[in-house]
């Protein structure tokens, strides 16, 4: 595949994704004779590996506990709760046969799993005494996209569904939970310098048996909003669907409430988006398989050659004894030039670049993948630095990719404002909102644009003197506005 150039909002965006993906052997996608799934690739599975190994600490120390469980789930457990059957029916892969065998019951590959741990739950646990009882799994879930699939954006099999599902003795604590998670996902998105906007999605666009839904979105480098997260309070919907029934404090006996909250695939593709350059990816030293590379330059003639590659090895030697993942590139069949282009492709965060002066010095030539910035230091400096260093690529890496966020949301009176605001710069628009359902629906359908939702109750908004551009009444709030994947 030829490298296009990145050019942010347009539909070079795509190509360069793709380009990416496949160059830096991240993941391997459109080979595979099934549409809708693609295979991780080893580079590509540590990088996933170390972006979990975040989400896993984040959860894990709000005492979420992880299980795994069936990826089939019997037709009449889908069917149990109504709305979330209506929601998912047109998605669904079945299984009808085991082997040459017609089953009874038609099984679903789940989409999600609130219908498979719920009636679990039913079986363990009676008494708010057991309560709250936190949940999370990391695996599969398949649905049938009909949409134009994109490779970890939009697929049919989503090998990365991190879904936490959460039981309580009260709405309230439930509600508790929400914000729990809403602040996880906080930490874990900051932690990835992946920046966002959270909302409360739409009556008409919330998950399929939720009370209501919060979305974490984030903007692409083409201008197109993408949800990288939600949180859902489910209320007692499935609880009284699965008979989920628990003795209260005061002895009397009442549904349990639940919540459950998705972070998929979409998490690695957008570092990898929000991130990357012209010259490939660009990774957080945090979550990069390798966080130093080092290319020997060969000297001259072999004795001094052999010096140069005695002092690398020192080198890797003293920085993994830091915990650094180094790695020494010693292929001979191609230049130092070409190691500098691949390891920049695969967005390595540090380059040493180690010859004979820097033997004869006592130094090491670093490059910033972030930045491109060489320096010279002395040996010594750097290893004792370089967790320094690591930080501030980091914290360049948030501020820029915060910086170019914030530059696409604006603010719009009308829905011809707000269609020209997108077409010029994509991002997310801001239009004042009356509080209606009507005009809500009207918004989208007249501004051929999505509604993300609004903002959360305690994020100040000014609406003074602003109108609802559908009715003319007073705003109430705004409701953002985009171009969606």
């Amino acid at each position: 595949m030829k490298k296009p150039t990145r050019e942010r909002w347009s539909s070079k965006f795509s190509e360069w994704f793709d380009w990416v993906l496949e160059k830096a052997e991240i993941y391997d996608y459109g080979r595979y004779p099934i549409k809708g799934m693609g295979i991780w690739r080893p580079y590509g599975f540590k990088i996933r590996k170390y972006v979990l190994n975040i989400i896993r600490k984040y959860l894990d120390e709000k005492g979420h506990e992880e299980i795994l469980l069936p990826l089939l789930i019997p037709e009449y457990y889908l069917r149990k709760e109504s709305e979330h059957v209506r929601g998912f029916e047109d998605q669904v892969y079945w299984v009808t046969h085991g082997g040459l065998e017609e089953l009874d019951v038609k099984l679903a590959l789940r989409p999600t799993s609130e219908t498979i741990i719920t009636p679990m739950v039913a079986l363990w646990v009676q008494s708010y005494k057991q309560l709250p009882k936190k949940y999370y799994q990391i695996g599969s879930i398949f649905r049938y996209e009909t949409k134009a699939t994109r490779p970890m954006i939009r697929l049919r099999e989503v090998t990365t569904f991190k879904e936490a599902h959460t039981f309580h003795d009260s709405f309230e604590d439930a509600e508790r939970q929400v914000s729990e998670a809403i602040e996880i996902y906080k930490k874990i998105f900051d932690t990835l310098g992946i920046p966002y906007l959270i909302s409360q999605r739409p009556e008409w666009d919330k998950f399929a048996g939720a009370l209501y839904t919060i979305a974490f979105d984030t903007i692409l480098p083409d201008g197109k909003v993408l949800q990288i997260g939600t949180v859902h309070h489910l209320g007692q919907n499935f609880t009284k669907a699965f008979e989920v029934r628990i003795q209260l404090k005061d002895g009397t006996i009442d549904y349990a409430w639940s919540t459950s909250y998705g972070i998929s695939d979409r998490i690695v593709a957008t570092l990898i988006a929000v991130h990357g350059d012209d010259r490939g990816l660009v990774l957080l030293p945090s979550i990069a398989p390798i966080q130093v590379v080092i290319i020997p330059i060969p000297a001259k003639n072999e004795e001094d050659t052999k010096r140069v590659v005695e002092y690398v090895r020192k080198i890797k030697q003293e920085l993994a004894e830091r915990g650094v993942r180094v790695f020494i590139d010693e292929r001979r069949e191609v230049t130092p030039g070409y190691k500098y282009y691949d390891w920049e492709l695969r967005g390595v965060p540090i380059r040493l670049e180690i010859g004979l002066r820097e033997v004869e010095n006592n130094t090491v030539t670093y490059v910033r993948r972030d930045t491109l910035e060489k320096k010279t230091i002395e040996l010594e400096e750097f290893i004792d630095k370089i967790h320094e260093i690591f930080q501030e690529v980091e914290e360049n890496m948030r501020e820029r990719a915060k910086k170019y966020f914030k530059e696409r949301l604006s603010r719009a009176d009308t829905i011809d404002e707000a269609r020209r605001k997108i077409e010029e710069k994509g991002g997310i628009v801001e239009i004042p909102w009356c509080g209606s359902l009507e005009c809500g629906l009207r918004i989208e359908e007249e501004s051929g644009l999505r509604v993300l939702g609004t903002p959360l109750l305690n994020e100040e908004v000014d609406i003074k003197d602003k109108r609802c551009p559908i009715c003319g009444n007073t705003a109430r709030s705004v409701l953002r506005l985009a171009k969606t994947y």
